[in-house]
């Protein structure tokens, strides 16, 4: 989503992630000056979640270090956290575990079940669903008429908004899916399908 952002964090991360492994005189190196973090010196980091990812790992010596990284994240809001770096024992105890292949464990999204789809109250044996979200109409009808109008000069039917908010619906069900899959919480752009993006 960040572009050129995005990879420049990803290559200095990359680089600072490195040093973990050398212990003969500093943890890690900053981001931004290349300066070394000694082992169980304070150092910083950014708020933001992409800067903190394992593969992009960024981390800072000072406050005007963690500044530097700003104009080409462009976050909307962010911060600097103080942090403290592990002794030398404690870096030497997290790259055997790594190496052995020690993992976190990971935490999984589980599919909800989908609700069932309402039945017309003119169908034969129809009943309304007892759970679920709404199923309101999701289209705001003023301007759905305008654009209609605007676009072909026709009159639109209020027997449009039902099947346009099932659609709509559909897509936010895939959109949702395709977040849970991300292990994401929030949906985005780039979670609706390609089909219905310009």
């Amino acid at each position: 989503m960040l572009g050129p952002a995005l990879r420049w964090l990803d290559e200095e991360g990359a680089e600072g992630a490195s040093m973990s492994g050398n212990f003969e005189s500093s943890w890690k190196k900053c981001s931004a000056c290349k300066k070394s973090i000694n082992f169980s010196a304070a150092y910083y980091v950014c708020n933001v979640s992409t800067c903190n990812r394992k593969r992009t790992a960024l981390q800072f010596c000072d406050v005007s270090c963690w500044e530097v990284h700003l104009p080409v994240a462009r976050h909307r809001e962010s911060w600097a956290e103080e942090r403290r770096a592990p002794s030398q024992a404690e870096a030497q105890r997290q790259a055997a575990a790594e190496a052995s292949g020690e993992r976190k464990p990971r935490r999984i999204i589980a599919d909800r079940p989908k609700p069932e789809r309402s039945v017309g109250a003119g169908a034969s044996g129809g009943t309304a669903p007892t759970s679920g979200p709404p199923r309101e109409v999701l289209i705001v009808a003023s301007r759905l008429k305008e654009y209609v109008r605007a676009s072909a000069g026709y009159k639109t039917s209020e027997g449009v908004l039902g099947p346009l908010s099932d659609i709509v619906r559909e897509i936010a069900e895939e959109a949702i899916r395709n977040a849970r899959a991300d292990g994401r919480m929030t949906v985005l752009d780039r979670d609706i399908p390609k089909r219905f993006r310009s």
